[in-house]
């Protein structure tokens, strides 16, 4: 009987400290939210900003499967969305896309600039990566396979969609301004990165076109 109890009691305190150890988590979690979700804003904000030169502010741009702009949404993950980037004049600087496609270890979350005027990817960031260390994420800090993408043509066709879709090619072979040159070591990341911005470029590069006029609108241009 003694037993029993004793056992019932133990049941009784574990379970206790379960439900507290839940209430704790959600509340720390609660409380962490707005500030993980302020911290990711203010960092995408940075990379913005870097990957179009020149701008100094931005504004997000909320489009609809119908290519239509609406109201930004925060909860709809799956509109597109495109970040108009403005210098101090207010002027329209470029256009940043975020992007993700499967890398050698897993997907690759990466945010690229483009300029209209240019035609151009103007610059790229990569925002989340799990590549293998001292080869795959070569892809973030090698200043070489970063420069391929200061002025990376991607000029539209007739449908909008690019001339020339974004190609990878190897170290020392690049003779077109729409290909990205390897990291050697890393083809697997390299090739990851341009197969992200083909893909990319395909499906938005009519999409931006057809933002650019409300984007400038928006600025006063």
């Amino acid at each position: 009987m003694n037993q029993t109890a004793g056992s019932l009691r133990m049941i009784i305190v574990m379970g206790g400290i379960g439900v507290i150890s839940g209430i704790l988590i959600v509340l720390v979690y609660q409380y962490t939210l707005p500030i993980i979700k302020r911290n990711r804003a203010e960092a995408l904000q940075t990379s913005i900003l870097r990957v179009v030169p020149g701008a100094t502010s931005s504004k997000i741009f909320q489009i609809d499967s119908s290519g239509t702009v609406v109201p930004f949404n925060e909860k709809d993950e799956r509109s597109l969305r495109l970040y108009g980037a403005y210098n101090a004049a207010g002027q329209l600087k470029g256009v940043a896309v975020e992007a993700r496609g499967q890398g050698f270890q897993d997907v690759i979350h990466i945010l690229y600039g483009y300029d209209p005027e240019q035609q151009a990817v103007v610059g790229m960031q990569v925002l989340e990566s799990r590549e293998t260390p001292g080869l795959g994420d070569k892809i973030e800090k090698d200043a070489d396979f970063v420069r391929n993408f200061e002025a990376l043509s991607v000029v539209p066709g007739d449908d909008g969609r690019p001339e020339h879709p974004v190609t990878m090619v190897k170290n020392g072979k690049k003779t077109d301004p729409w290909q990205v040159e390897a990291i050697t070591g890393a083809t697997i990341s390299s090739r990851a990165i341009a197969n992200i911005l083909r893909a990319s470029t395909d499906q938005n590069l009519p999409v931006i076109l057809n933002t650019l006029p409300h984007m400038r609108t928006e600025a006063g241009q």
